[in-house]
């Protein structure tokens, strides 16, 4: 059994196979394993979501394919999964996932590398995964040169093309191409969206937070804080609706973003709040006041409101609750923290096997799916392995 990439899909698959029935192979490209798994914990190691399973499985686009992997082994299985190997978990204020304060990420590897070990699983290093000979074998750049192996079974964990800094750069599409196996083009998603700020507003919103927002694009909503920024903008607000903002951008348009500044409260109560006794200074600070308008929103909405709007409570209200910022782009694929695209789900039968190449295996974010943050996205790569390893143990 050889599994081609050191990531949390190839570490949890590797621990889920039964060693009496397979010797395990495990090659990364890097000197060590699983670099975007500790990337992904210096802003706090964020390994799943607290949320219902029913949920939980909604937040991937699509979740169709997923659903059996999921339910198989959820959130709540993983979080039992990782305590049985010494990993304790606690649950944040937003429901995210963490190790328990203390608990570093290159613990929770060396903990699962630990775990390896004991079942006998063989983790090789500097082997670059080169694509596929004229007879079908597997090929590796080496420190040595190139190498060439015969394997029965096989499985890709390579991962998408996000943090091209920690060896994901998504250049093994050529080799599964030349297969006759579709690829979707790469694409940034949880990233940065542009907007083309005007030049007189940057300088008031630059590196400002919108917080306890709701925002939304097509039919699609999303509640959190986002930070504005030189090119755009960008946080845990908007991160989920990548899928609608990449959609309404395609063929060249924009996306339009529409923010409710107040979604805690109506637009009738608002508007009633506005009719109120003016409090003393300007027009401006009786707003600002009144509506308990933050500066940065009160710039946003001087800024690209007319003077009539702005001055007539109704449409000003409708504003606070609708105001639109048009996106014009999304930010590099190399920033991004995760991607979309690869390997075409069409291309995979429910066991992740590959149709066109026979006991060959791909999973993880190298399948085109969407996933959001919070922990959807390793969580996914977790519950793929584990439906895997259950199916090729029952079949051993």
């Amino acid at each position: 059994m050889n599994i081609i990439g050191g990531g949390p899909s190839a570490l949890l698959l590797a621990s889920e196979l039964n060693p009496e029935s397979f010797e395990v192979y495990i090659h990364e490209k890097n000197t060590a394993p699983g670099r975007k798994f500790l990337v992904a914990g210096h802003g706090g190691f964020n390994l799943t979501h607290s949320e219902a399973p029913e949920q939980f499985i909604q937040r991937y686009s699509p979740s169709s394919f997923l659903k059996k992997a999921f339910f198989g082994f959820t959130n709540h299985n993983l979080m039992a999964w990782l305590k049985a190997r010494g990993i304790e978990t606690r649950v944040g204020s937003s429901g995210r996932v963490f190790p328990l304060k203390g608990i570093k990420p290159i613990q929770v590897l060396d903990a699962l590398l630990k775990h390896l070990q004991k079942r006998g699983v063989k983790v090789l290093y500097s082997r670059e995964w080169m694509g596929f000979s004229a007879a079908g074998e597997l090929l590796f750049k080496t420190k040595t040169g190139m190498e060439t192996l015969q394997s029965e079974i096989t499985v890709f964990c390579l991962g998408g093309a996000s943090w091209p800094q920690t060896g994901s750069k998504g250049d093994w599409t050529n080799h599964f191409i030349k297969k006759g196996v579709t690829i979707i083009p790469f694409q940034a998603s949880n990233c940065a969206f542009e907007i083309k700020w005007p030049v007189q507003l940057l300088s008031k919103i630059e590196g400002k937070a919108i917080k306890n927002a709701v925002f939304t694009c097509g039919k699609s909503h999303h509640a959190g804080e986002v930070v504005l920024t030189a090119f755009g903008i960008e946080g845990s607000g908007i991160y989920p609706l990548s899928p609608d903002i990449r959609k309404a951008l395609e063929n060249g348009k924009e996306a339009e973003l529409l923010i409710d500044f107040k979604p805690g409260l109506s637009t009738a109560t608002l508007f009633k709040k506005l009719q109120s006794k003016k409090s003393k200074g300007t027009y401006t600070q009786h707003v600002q006041k009144t509506l308990n308008l933050s500066d940065t929103q009160l710039a946003l909405l001087k800024q690209y409101l007319s003077k009539d709007d702005f001055l007539n409570a109704e449409r000003f209200v409708y504003f606070i609750k609708h105001f639109p910022l048009r996106i014009s782009a999304t930010g590099p694929i190399s920033e991004a923290i995760s991607s979309v695209g690869g390997i075409a789900l069409e291309e995979l039968n429910e066991n992740f096997e590959l149709k066109k190449i026979k006991n060959t295996y791909a999973i993880g974010e190298m399948l085109d799916y969407d996933a959001p943050t919070g922990g959807y996205l390793l969580q996914s790569c977790f519950s793929m392995a584990h439906a895997l390893a259950k199916f090729l143990n029952a079949g051993s």
